[in-house]
């Protein structure tokens, strides 16, 4: 029996950060897919395993929990899988690289769709995407990280802070290699990072099978396909 159920849908966004969290940490889980979720989403509250207006949701089979939102999944994973910081501080700012993840690939996606890409709306968002990027060379430089070594605030191992760093970007670059030269010109040694992190075997085997399940989707939808003629253009 696996680990975990995971109700998210069949796209490597925002349910990839909580995928890369359980396969580094050598959990098993079981995709509950598309259907199930969309039962569970157009079904009465005090039916779901947790109250949730979409997935992400996370179940653990050992202890009956579950939890729903992106960031609150990865601080429960952080938790019970010994993946965060020893300090409240560098707690802290793990659950902001966190949530800094979340709201780039909000922005990305224009907040789910709620407008289409234009060139107009590119052109003045690229400038934002490299602060975007900019926050996490910044932080990994308060923390000791270096082009060739080093994790992103200073641990000795990878953490949930690297494994997000390493997912949001290595997937955005390999759907958008476009955007991959954006973000490694604006931070290279956030870009060299999440390189040495994307390359450990359990993240690698992620993409490859992420790669194999879904093909070329990102988030998918009208909105990848106004992002796509955009970057392309």
């Amino acid at each position: 029996m696996s680990d975990y159920d995971l109700y998210y849908w069949s796209v490597p966004f925002r349910g990839q950060f909580v995928r890369a969290a359980l396969a580094f940490a050598g959990k098993s889980w079981t995709e509950q897919g598309d259907d199930a979720i969309a039962a569970l989403m157009d079904g009465p509250v005090a039916d779901m395993p947790v109250p949730f207006m979409g997935p992400p949701l996370l179940i653990d089979r050992q202890t009956g929990f579950a939890v729903a939102q992106m960031p609150a999944i990865l601080l429960y994973l952080g938790e019970t899988l010994d993946l965060l910081p020893a300090t409240p501080a560098l707690r802290a700012l793990t659950i902001k690289v966190v949530n800094d993840a979340n709201d780039v690939i909000d922005e990305l996606t224009l907040d789910g769709g709620r407008q289409m890409w234009t060139p107009e709306r590119w052109r003045d968002f690229v400038p934002r995407l490299q602060k975007w990027a900019s926050f996490w060379e910044e932080t990994g430089r308060r923390h000791g990280l270096q082009a060739d070594a080093g994790f992103l605030l200073g641990s000795d191992s990878p953490q949930i802070a690297d494994i997000v760093t390493a997912t949001l970007w290595s997937t955005m670059a390999d759907r958008f290699p476009a955007i991959g030269v954006i973000v490694a010109d604006a931070a290279p040694m956030t870009m060299a990072l999440t390189r040495r992190v994307a390359c450990l075997p359990p993240l690698a085997e992620l993409a490859a099978r992420a790669r194999a399940d879904y093909g070329d989707v990102y988030c998918g939808g009208e909105i990848e396909a106004s992002l796509r003629k955009v970057v392309a253009d």
